[in-house]
């Protein structure tokens, strides 16, 4: 049976003044797919998902989340069981333990009052336990978050994700800040979670290279159009000398 369509854009434009970040984009993402999002600096990547997230308006065109359409998740709740974001600056609060930056994650679905309770006395704590193990490490659960290394802290924020179960996982850059062999790590770890939970994955990354490696799909952006929409094994080096203004290295 063929997979559904959980996300799918109809003729989103975006502009921010006299500059278009966005210019009639029309695609769709089948849950489950592993998705990845390259191209020059200012190609409208992190403008993309952060209107997959629901977090900024298009200025046209319409998106659909899991068949519905954005405007009408219009709870935190409704919104947090179908997608979370994982950005580049992993968005943690530093002076606080692990685990009460992995239980933000339930902050959807919990009220204010258990979410106050929960700062005294973590609340679901076994779940932060179960998620830090699946990420590698339990034994940081009471740990000053900004004491942990910059890829223990990209592991704390997969396990936030882990406890909020969304549908959709959005990642903005998520191992621009990390050396190349903890940059590998965490996407390996990322795409392995997301396999075991059929979660669909869309990423923007600079690396073309890891984005080869680790999907399979390639979405490539320039100045806010797609120059392609490919399965990974059927771009060309002249797809990227195109996407990347290289056309004098063919």
């Amino acid at each position: 049976m063929q997979a559904k369509k959980i996300l799918e854009l109809r003729e989103i434009s975006k502009n921010f003044g006299k500059m278009s970040a966005l210019s009639s984009l029309s695609f769709s993402i089948k849950k489950g797919e592993t998705v990845a999002l390259v191209g020059p600096s200012g190609a409208g990547k992190t403008t993309l998902l952060n209107i997959l997230a629901n977090t900024v308006k298009p200025d046209k065109g319409s998106l659909l989340i899991d068949g519905i359409p954005s405007y009408k998740y219009t709870t935190g709740k409704q919104l947090s069981r179908k997608i979370g974001i994982i950005r580049q600056q992993f968005d943690l609060v530093g002076q606080l333990p692990v685990i009460h930056n992995v239980l933000a994650g339930r902050l959807g679905e919990w009220g204010f009052f258990k979410s106050l309770l929960s700062l005294i006395l973590p609340q679901d704590k076994e779940l932060a336990i179960k998620s830090l193990d699946r990420v590698g490490i339990p034994n940081k659960i009471y740990e000053k978050t900004s004491n942990l290394s910059g890829g223990e802290q990209q592991r704390v924020a997969l396990a936030r994700l882990l406890v909020q179960n969304p549908e959709i996982i959005l990642a903005d850059e998520p191992v621009s800040s990390l050396d190349p062999s903890r940059a590998e790590d965490i996407l390996s770890m990322l795409i392995k979670l997301v396999k075991e939970e059929n979660q669909t994955l869309i990423a923007s990354l600079h690396s073309v290279e890891y984005a080869k490696r680790f999907f399979t799909r390639i979405i490539g952006l320039r100045e806010g159009k797609i120059c392609f929409d490919l399965p990974v094994e059927k771009i060309t080096d002249a797809d990227l000398f195109t996407l990347y203004n290289l056309e004098e290295l063919k």
